[in-house]
């Protein structure tokens, strides 16, 4: 069986390195082809990425709160570049201070991801939905 292909990295100035390396180790034992872009990674460079892999999702994470700033307008870029079907997750502290997440999932969505993760979400449960959205 192949495996299917996913970027994942830290988008826009964040920094936070080590919940990118759990979870570069979580789906790559979990049999994903990974490409780990690390931190500080451009939307571009998510487009990029994919494109150049092949990748069926990209997984964007954020820990220092301005994710909703930082994944403004990812979908219609990748809808731009070609990459109309790819799946698009965001994880993590991705909005400033404390909101109900029911709020902050539905302007993600709205945005144009698939699915949004809470902070703290086990690697298994974002591991789960891949598997089920990738069939």
């Amino acid at each position: 069986m192949e495996r299917k292909k996913i970027v994942l990295g830290v988008i826009g100035a964040d920094v936070h390195a080590v919940g990118n390396v759990i979870l570069y180790h979580a789906f790559t034992d979990a049999g994903f082809d990974v490409t780990n872009l690390g931190v500080m990674v451009s939307q571009e460079e998510f487009i990029g990425a994919a494109i150049e892999t092949d990748a069926e999702a990209i997984i964007v994470s954020s820990l220092y709160g301005h994710g909703e700033l930082d994944c403004r307008g990812l979908r219609d870029k990748c809808v731009e570049s070609g990459l109309d079907d790819i799946l698009l997750y965001v994880g993590g502290n991705i909005v400033v201070g404390k909101q109900p997440f029911a709020d902050v999932e539905k302007r993600f969505k709205d945005m144009g991801f698939d699915r949004v993760f809470g902070p703290g979400t086990a690697p298994e449960v974002t591991i789960t939905a891949l598997k089920e959205d990738l069939g």
